[in-house]
């Protein structure tokens, strides 16, 4: 165990997450998404949803300052976005570069983004439409 680190954050998670260069994205699947066939490397982080690995993993992450967007989701075509979608800007206000507006692509261009991302983290999550891609950025001293 590593003190400060929470311990949702799997060892797998934790070196890939050090690996990641500036501009390298990361992926986290809903459960629907189709994460083993579209990871270059697959980090599985079953039983936990998105909004609690992101409330782990952002606190290590710096997001990127050169982008125009906090996160890039899927296109919804229904009445209402995904619930969930509100909670991912409440979480990503809270982060230095993360107070921009998402960034949603068609679920095909999605899908290719997915594809070239450095890592895919399947998880658990419910919610439809609720994978997300964050893009790291450099710390800044």
């Amino acid at each position: 165990m590593l003190k400060g680190i929470d311990p949702i954050i799997s060892p797998d998670l934790l070196k890939i997450l050090a690996e990641m260069g500036h501009g390298d994205e990361i992926v986290f699947g809903d459960g629907n998404f189709p994460a083993a066939s579209h990871a270059q490397r697959l980090v599985r982080a079953d039983g936990h949803s998105i909004t609690a690995l992101l409330d782990a993993v952002l606190p290590l992450f710096p997001l990127d300052y050169a982008v125009d967007y906090s996160a890039v989701l899927m296109v919804y075509r229904g009445d209402r976005e995904p619930a969930v979608w509100s909670r991912y800007a409440e979480i990503l206000k809270a982060c230095p570069d993360g107070d921009k507006p998402f960034l949603t692509l068609p679920k095909p261009e999605f899908y290719e983004r997915a594809k070239k991302a450095y890592c895919v983290v399947a998880t658990n999550e419910r919610e439809g439409f609720a994978n997300l891609i964050i893009r790291k950025g450099v710390i800044r001293l």
